[in-house]
């Protein structure tokens, strides 16, 4: 198998990847037909990081896959430094692929003196010499913005759809999507409209931003009695929000709760919470690693890497990626393969 796959004239894919999360990559190859290109990575005894390809990327356009998970910071460091030895050797185009962006939940001040860390860390992909980004649902879709080129912001909803739909087939009628909190009820109607147009409604939650990780749910806008709810959010770190909202819903008449998330960040306490949270069943994606040691049978990750080898794909071949979430390829047994 070949770690080029041959495009237009004169045009090679290259698919690399750093120490984050290299299962990801290894999938999203095999969906390409390729494989990953062998990369020399390794920390010295300071922490500062070496990396180093073991072939040509001249004139290849490269996909950097770098899932800003587990030690966040060392992470980006990381696809910053390869970033910047693609550009020195030569690559004709670069794109950062981030399935998961780090600091994406910093996209604007809430008090005086505050950074705006999603900004900083798209000026320094930038500044490395990514010409493109590429990202699996962020959590404000206009920090796209901050970024001086492209942005792929790819939606994950697809995948998460068919999961739900198959799910709760025969029953889908009796479905309520449930968004979080406020902010996110645009999204929770992107869901209900896909399901079919059910209920829809949200939990009301307020936060002290001067305290991190801590929110309060208070209670539930909309009739949920009876329903199997499909609490939707983006990202799930210490699972206080999901859990304090599984609760409102469960108090509120709820027949059942079925968790739904891109990002399963997981920091502790989140596994444990969620395990003792009564929800039906926890779905997530792996756009970040899930260890084994935090996974239990009530949790179900589906796979990101079709998602992503369709993005890249699309953008290798200069074709739409937005087309891909009108006519999303067609669903075989574990994935999506191309029609």
């Amino acid at each position: 198998m070949s770690a080029i796959l041959e495009g237009k004239p004169s045009k090679n894919l290259i698919l690399v990847t750093g120490r984050a999360h290299p299962q990801l990559a290894i999938d999203v190859a095999a969906q390409l037909g390729i494989d990953v290109l062998k990369t020399t990575s390794y920390d010295f005894a300071n922490s500062e990081m070496y990396v180093r390809y073991t072939e040509s990327v001249r004139g290849a356009d490269v996909f950097v896959l770098q899932s800003h998970a587990g030690d966040v910071n060392k992470a980006i460091m990381e696809q910053l430094i390869m970033i910047d030895a693609l550009k020195r050797a030569s690559a004709r185009s670069i794109t950062a692929v981030c399935p998961l962006l780090g600091y994406s939940r910093q996209d604007k001040k809430h008090l005086g003196r505050e950074p705006i860390s999603c900004r900083l860390v798209f000026d320094l992909l930038r500044c490395a010499g990514a010409d493109r980004v590429m990202s699996v649902d962020l959590h404000a879709s206009q920090s796209q913005g901050f970024f001086d080129g492209p942005v792929d912001h790819l939606i994950a909803m697809p995948v998460l759809v068919d999961y739900i739909r198959d799910r709760f087939e025969g029953n889908i009628d009796n479905v309520a999507v449930v968004s979080p909190d406020a902010g996110r009820i645009r999204v929770a109607e992107q869901w209900a409209q896909r399901l079919g147009g059910g209920p829809l409604a949200f939990v009301h939650k307020t936060r002290d931003i001067n305290r991190p990780n801590h929110a309060t749910s208070n209670r539930v806008v909309g009739d949920v009695v009876g329903k199997d709810c499909v609490l939707v959010d983006d990202l799930i770190d210490t699972a206080g929000t999901i859990v304090g909202a599984c609760d409102v819903l469960k108090r509120a008449g709820a027949k059942s709760v079925t968790v739904v998330a891109t990002h399963g960040v997981l920091s502790d306490p989140a596994v444990e919470r969620l395990m003792n949270c009564g929800a039906r069943e926890v779905v997530l994606t792996d756009t970040v690693p899930i260890d084994e040691s935090k996974r239990w049978d009530g949790l179900t990750v589906l796979s990101i890497a079709p998602l992503l080898s369709s993005a890249i794909k699309a953008v290798f071949e200069d074709g739409s990626v937005a087309k891909l979430f009108d006519t999303y390829p067609e669903h075989h047994g574990q994935g999506f393969l191309f029609a």
